[in-house]
């Protein structure tokens, strides 16, 4: 336990593997279409589901604004937590594969491509030197994959821009992506999509933008929120009958008031050959022997604002699943930092657009891991 600068207790907010978290979600929709896996979540039986995904629809962000959006806030559901990092490609990655952190590898945004002494930006699939192969750095057979094997026609409703990216050809192996730009768009992709035997992901990043822009709960946010809850209610209103939405998201989101600059700071990139990771966690990629020694520096200079564990801790800590791949171990940092309460770890020179945000996300405390599972059925 480490006590906050505000005072109260500070406890990591481990996700809920096997019990409620994104990675039960995919197993429990292919066992409501009738496609196997275990339905650990006992969803009801569908002959077809459209998952409405929310990128920074966190669960305590939406339980805030109720007025904001009437629709979701009336429909019954429950919490579940996304994992670790609670960042996108992490979480897009749990829903494409049905698995943990610890077993699909996405563990970061900034990770260090194993023994090559290099980072790669797995949102935005780059890296200097060679191009990673996305089906080598997430070789897991997807849930999609599965789907159009069991006769289900897996379909994903989202910009074009999305189509054969990196990130979508590690996560989405499998799906019919149809090009869908505006909020029509996309209802309108759904609805068709809906009218066979599939499973319809619709994906919409309004609201994640919105927050790291100009923080969760400002007008800006507030605006988008309301065009997910009348987006929802438009496709909730056309599924056919045997039908079931739900609504999740990939993580949560904070807004950060203090912010610890990296590049301000000499003696935190002493010892660190990469830092990667993001502003809510930070992978340290260190110098050989020199792990202790920046654990330490971190622990002092952070103290009262992150967790700072190595990574056998956060490995021994379930923080990534029961268990982490051995052959993923040298993505995770050899020192992991992870800011709680209203602190973000930036670095201004290296990344100045993610270190000008106002909203982040990828931490272990409930505003960031909470998200919610709502239904919605047409029986």
């Amino acid at each position: 336990m480490t006590e906050s600068r505000s005072g109260r207790s500070a406890v990591p907010y481990v996700p809920e593997y096997g019990g409620a978290s994104l990675s039960d979600l995919p197993g429990s929709v292919l066992a409501s279409l009738g496609a196997g896996a275990q339905n650990t979540l006992r969803l009801d039986p569908a002959e077809r589901v459209c998952l409405f995904l929310v990128d920074g629809l966190g669960a305590d962000l939406l339980r805030a604004h109720p007025d904001a959006a009437p629709f979701l806030s009336g429909q019954r559901g429950r919490t579940l937590t996304a994992g670790f990092p609670s960042s996108t490609p992490t979480s897009l990655a749990t829903l494409g594969t049905g698995s943990t952190p610890g077993e699909h590898g996405m563990v970061g945004i900034l990770m260090a491509v194993p023994g090559e002494g290099r980072l790669f930006n797995c949102l935005r699939w780059t890296a200097p030197g060679h191009a990673v192969d996305p089906e080598w750095w997430q070789p897991a057979e997807t849930v999609y994959q599965r789907l159009a094997a069991a006769g289900v026609d897996p379909v994903y409703v989202a910009p074009g821009a999305f189509r054969g990216t990196g990130l979508s050809r590690a996560v989405y192996r499998g799906v019919r992506h149809v090009a869908a730009e505006s909020v029509d768009d996309r209802v309108e992709g759904a609805r068709e999509a809906l009218r066979g035997r599939s499973f319809v992901t619709v994906y919409y990043g309004g609201v994640d933008a919105a927050g790291h822009e100009t923080g969760w709960g400002s007008t800006q946010w507030l605006e988008e929120l309301a065009v997910v809850d009348r987006m929802a209610q438009r496709i909730a209103e056309s599924l056919p009958r045997g039908s079931a939405m739900y609504v999740t998201a990939d993580h949560g989101m904070v807004n950060a008031v203090e912010k610890v600059d990296v590049d301000l700071r000499p003696e935190l990139r002493e010892g660190v050959a990469l830092l990667g990771g993001e502003a809510r966690v930070r992978h340290l990629y260190t110098v050989e022997g020199a792990a202790p020694a920046v654990l330490e520096t971190w622990a002092e200079a952070l103290r009262g604002r992150a967790w700072v564990v190595s990574r056998e801790e956060a490995v021994d800590s379930g923080w990534f699943g029961p268990a982490v791949r051995r052959e993923w171990l040298g993505r995770i940092g050899d020192v992991v930092a992870v800011p709680y309460d209203d602190s973000a770890i930036v670095a201004s020179q290296a990344e100045p657009l993610e270190a000008a945000m106002i909203g982040y996300h990828g931490s272990l405390t409930a505003a960031e891991q909470n998200v919610p599972l709502l239904e919605v059925s047409a029986r």
